[in-house]
């Protein structure tokens, strides 16, 4: 045991290293006053959004972009409440190109379909998707604008963080989120892409149906993000950059509570065996192993079969490399806050991420009130 633990953990050490150093090789993005020129098709599809839509729609109405060259489809997935009326007085009170479909349902992802839906009615060949509990920065697409100017790409990643974060459960939601996100940020830096979010991020329509679109993971209900930018990388991997700019992050909401919390989580792990990206399956493969073995030593030092000493020492050396990638992540979002829960939610993760490998590989699990099989 002692062995297997040194040896995972100094793997470990030199992976998370590598990504907190990573972090500083994709260089900031500044915003620079340049004539727009990017037409853009914001899609955002929607299912029962009622109490997080008013939000959004406000931020949309205070983008700073030239309002002739963007339009945005919203698109209804089903939604029982009254999310759809919400949007429809928007659309009669705002000045904007705004259109509202209804989802047309072809696979087993809701979500993929939506934004299918949305793209084939789409006018201009730059897409960029973001949810309905999200809140957009004024220059969000001023800096998409600047950045695909400048540069010759056909993806752009964008940065996502979380918003409306107090007490234990969110500020551990946001530490852990700023681990995604980072690794995200750190991927780029390394020159092997993993990660992303659909939160924010963009694509030409054009390179969208030369892949297909979806097809070939739309029997999976979740992953309209990483599969897409898996294809995308198959396809032309320097056309794929990640956009690591202030004015660009997209803020969404943590789950208000650790029901919601675990489906959540449950959700994202049930993609993870599906990735065809090695690289992804070995970084979760290294973070599962990881968390296994603090959590195996901790009920081995319970049970007086592990040495106090070693676990205290494995479990700090996690602890320390662990911290080293976060706070560089949460400088960048501005969320050094965060960290003094930093302590108290380490003791918690090991657990929480090994009970959610484990059960989001099997179970199926539930999802804006629908039910989603493995």
């Amino acid at each position: 045991m002692l062995v297997i633990t040194v040896v995972i953990l100094l793997l470990y050490l030199f992976l998370i290293g590598k990504f907190a150093f990573a972090i500083d090789k994709v260089s900031e993005f500044k915003l620079q006053d340049i004539p727009a020129k990017i037409k853009f098709s914001v899609v955002i599809p929607f299912r029962n959004e009622a109490e997080n839509l008013p939000t959004l729609l406000n931020s949309i109405a205070q983008l700073n972009y030239q309002a002739s060259l963007f339009e945005i489809i919203l698109v209804n997935d089903d939604s029982e409440d009254l999310s759809k009326d919400i949007v429809t007085k928007f659309i009669t009170t705002s000045a904007l190109d705004i259109t509202l479909i209804e989802n047309e349902r072809q696979s087993n992802s809701p979500k993929k379909d939506a934004i299918s839906s949305a793209i084939k009615i789409s006018n201009y060949d730059w897409i960029i998707t973001t949810d309905a509990d999200c809140v957009l920065p004024k220059y969000w697409l001023d800096s998409f604008d600047t950045f695909i100017q400048q540069n010759d790409v056909k993806m752009v990643v964008g940065p996502v963080t979380y918003h409306q974060v107090n007490g234990f459960l969110k500020h551990f939601q946001l530490l852990d989120f700023l681990s995604l996100t980072g690794s995200t940020i750190a991927g780029f830096g390394i020159g092997k892409p993993f990660l992303c979010n659909g939160a924010n991020l963009a694509y030409k329509a054009s390179f969208f149906n030369s892949m297909n679109g979806f097809e070939g993971n739309d029997t999976i209900a979740s992953g309209d993000d990483i599969f897409l930018m898996e294809k995308a990388l198959k396809t032309d991997e320097n056309s794929v950059r990640y956009l690591k700019s202030t004015h660009a992050i997209v803020q969404t909401i943590p789950q208000p509570d650790f029901k919601s919390l675990l489906s959540q989580r449950i959700r994202w792990a049930n993609k993870t065996s599906n990735y065809n990206n090695n690289f992804a399956k070995l970084v979760g493969l290294m973070v599962l192993l990881a968390n296994s073995v603090i959590v195996i030593g901790f009920v081995l030092m319970v049970l007086g079969l592990f040495h106090f000493k070693t676990f205290i020492y494995s479990f700090l050396l996690k602890l320390l490399i662990d911290f080293l990638l976060i706070y560089k992540t949460s400088v960048f979002f501005s969320k050094e806050q965060a960290l003094k829960y930093y302590l108290p939610s380490s003791l918690l993760y090991p657990f929480f991420s090994v009970y959610i490998a484990v059960v989001g590989s099997f179970s199926s699990y539930k999802w804006k009130d629908r039910r989603f099989k493995k």
